[in-house]
């Protein structure tokens, strides 16, 4: 379905978790007392720097998560306390319907996600990563009308354009051998290190409209659709610093990847470009960094070591995120007349770091099983499973 809709919004994602809790009344009020007494704690830890849940355009701006023992430690205490049939939220949910389209109906066709890979010469990326999330994409595709995963929880909403149903494919994924740009965004000279897991740094840095020059640029040169059944995820290389605007990464008004500046703040969004492709951006994974943050799941998910089912910390790292920006996309595909609640979280935003019950053997943990394939991905919003017990965050309908 062609749209003529234009960019209005920008969800920065970090696959993150805002302080808040639901408010709503349930029944057993002492337990939910204690939950969110405990959320409240753990919300301690969150933000590096208080930031609006939307700015202009852009929206869902939460700060990185601090690699912090005591963020981790309030967290494995606030997950544990959860009883109701579904976990506490982060946001305020219920999410509302802003009246617009919606992904994945029956007037749209089924959701082909498409991954794109940038990796220019001299920043190379690895083959287990790329074949790892792809793999997560296929089976995504492949487990398609099943109700044992986060996508089968998307087919409780819908748009003005139809209900949502759980029919994606997977699109051809793409190798980006493009040159990256000059750099839009400065990058500092402290930047250049410390950053990643192997203390290496960044030598390049992207602003918001680079991104979506790129995802334009291999969609076109490969004569691929711009409409509501597509979704394009750019997988940014190793040693690429990503930000919403161009120039200086040393005021909080820019919003960066983790660094050592006061932008620091994501690691993954989505959007709609003005020319309306929907798009993702996957900067590469940051964990175990020298800045203090992280996008893994071991501290805010409260688990002592990083989760690896598949044996690839970058890919395990990111499949979670790469989870959350594609069923936001369906849900609010052009960030403002979608699904989102009265702070701005979307579906995703709302179980950002929680997880729920696992399986597996520790530093394997997983708690999806996807065409016989294990992963650990956050948990996604039910309104459903909100309003009957005051939980919400589901790892499947």
């Amino acid at each position: 379905m062609k749209t003529g809709l234009r960019r209005r919004g920008l969800r920065a994602t970090l696959a993150f978790v805002a302080a808040g809790a639901a408010t709503l009344a349930v029944a057993g009020g002492s337990a939910l007392a204690a939950t969110q007494a405990s959320s409240q704690a753990a919300a301690g830890c969150v933000s590096k720097a208080s930031s609006p849940a939307r700015v202009g355009n852009k929206a869902g701006i939460v700060s990185a998560v601090p690699a912090s023992a005591a963020c981790q430690a309030a967290n494995r205490s606030s997950q544990a306390l959860s009883g109701k049939a579904g976990d506490t939220a982060n946001g305020t949910p219920p999410l509302l319907f802003h009246g617009g389209p919606v992904m994945g109906t029956k007037l749209t066709g089924p959701v082909v996600v498409t991954p794109i890979f940038w990796n220019p010469t001299g920043h190379p990326m690895d083959a287990a990563y790329k074949s790892i999330i792809t793999q997560y994409l296929n089976d995504v595709a492949k487990a398609s009308d099943r109700s044992s995963n986060v996508f089968s929880i998307l087919t409780e909403y819908y748009g003005i354009d139809g209900k949502v149903r759980y029919h994606v494919k997977l699109g051809t994924p793409i190798e980006d051998t493009n040159a990256l740009p000059a750099s839009g965004c400065t990058l500092t000279t402290a930047d250049a290190a410390g950053i990643y897991a192997d203390l290496s740094g960044y030598d390049a840095c992207l602003d918001d409209n680079q991104v979506i020059a790129e995802t334009n640029s291999v969609v076109s040169a490969n004569g691929l659709p711009i409409d509501y059944s597509h979704i394009y995820v750019l997988f940014l290389p190793k040693h690429v610093e990503s930000c919403f605007f161009a120039g200086s990464t040393l005021t909080k008004a820019n919003a960066c990847t983790i660094n050592h500046e006061p932008s620091a703040a994501y690691c993954a969004y989505h959007s709609q470009a003005p020319n309306s492709t929907i798009y993702a951006n996957m900067p590469y994974p940051i964990y175990n960094s020298k800045a203090g943050f992280t996008c893994a799941d071991n501290f805010k998910g409260g688990f002592p070591v990083i989760e690896t089912p598949n044996g690839n910390t970058d890919a395990d790292v990111e499949i979670s995120p790469t989870s959350h920006e594609i069923n936001e996309s369906i849900t609010d595909p052009d960030t403002v007349t979608g699904w989102y609640d009265s702070s701005g979280f979307e579906n995703g935003d709302e179980c950002a770091y929680i997880y729920g019950a696992t399986q597996g053997t520790p530093g394997q943990l997983y708690n999806q099983v996807i065409n016989h394939h294990h992963y650990m991905t956050q948990e996604e919003f039910s309104n459903r499973s909100f309003f009957q017990s005051g939980g919400g965050c589901l790892q499947s309908r």
